[in-house]
């Protein structure tokens, strides 16, 4: 038997061909990568489906049947509907709900809200949570509500004699750490019934009446650590029971005091 000595090359074909159509495939992606960002077609197709679902689905009961309002005291109703462009039938799953969110979050007295979609009935629910009026600022004859976070409150407000009447141009600006520090003696801070904001610079506190209370002036600086050695002198000496006008903090070592003129303790040594 002679030995078969033909040596036979080895089968390569099919890696070629996979070579190929791994090649091919890649270009027809990358081609196709191309294409759909220069003609946005994945986007449209999208766009397309999506506005074919609303139209098959508006006439499917899904359209809207209501609004529900919640957690509105001094936001009106009729502002909140012109806002947020809604009308009943309006398919419900269409709706944009950020866009919502961000109109109602556009009106004066609105401070928080989340809209939800409800089904069955179809009803989209808006929450709200109101600002809360601090403080009145009283500015070239007008009365502007602020919040608590010294924001004006760009609505109509009838003053109430309970809230802090604030004074002064850019008191707004400087409210908020004012009430941060009066805030922790909650007893002294409710006596005070105005803050005149001076010269853009500091405060004068008016205590238990606005007419004829003790005039309590701040220093520009340490407001803190003066806010601290008034309530110290209250309870350790009574400093605002006694018949004063003013009282001066804003000496750093020393504190200076007016005798009402009708009083007959004329002791002004404190």
């Amino acid at each position: 038997m002679v030995a078969d000595n033909k040596i036979y090359e080895p089968l390569i074909w099919p890696y070629r061909l996979l070579g190929n159509l791994l090649f091919i495939g890649a270009i027809w992606l990358l081609t196709f990568g191309i294409i759909t960002i220069r003609h946005n077609l994945v986007g449209q197709q999208i766009d397309s489906l999506l506005s074919e679902l609303y139209q098959k689905t508006a006439t499917a009961g899904w359209g809207l049947e209501d609004v529900t309002l919640q957690g509105r005291h001094k936001t009106l109703k009729k502002d909140v509907l012109e806002v947020i462009k809604l009308q009943r039938g309006d398919n419900i799953l269409k709706i944009d709900l950020n866009a919502v969110h961000d109109r109602v979050m556009s009106l004066p007295w609105v401070k928080e809200v989340s809209v939800t979609r409800r089904y069955f009935p179809n009803v989209i629910h808006i929450a709200i949570k109101e600002k809360t009026v601090r403080s009145i600022w009283q500015y070239r004859n007008k009365f502007h509500p602020i919040d608590e976070d010294g924001n004006i409150i760009n609505a109509p407000f009838s003053a109430q004699k309970n809230l802090l009447q604030i004074v002064g141009e850019g008191a707004p600006d400087h409210i908020r750490e004012l009430m941060q520090i009066i805030n922790k003696d909650k007893e002294l801070s409710s006596r005070i019934k105005a803050a005149n904001f001076i010269s853009k610079r500091r405060w004068d506190l008016i205590f238990d009446d606005i007419e004829n209370g003790v005039t309590v002036k701040m220093p520009e600086e340490n407001l803190k650590a003066a806010w601290k050695k008034l309530v110290k002198l209250d309870k350790t000496r009574g400093i605002l029971k006694r018949k004063l006008t003013f009282i001066d903090l804003r000496l750093k070592n020393k504190v200076i005091v007016k005798i009402d003129s009708k009083s007959k303790n004329n002791n002004t040594d404190m």
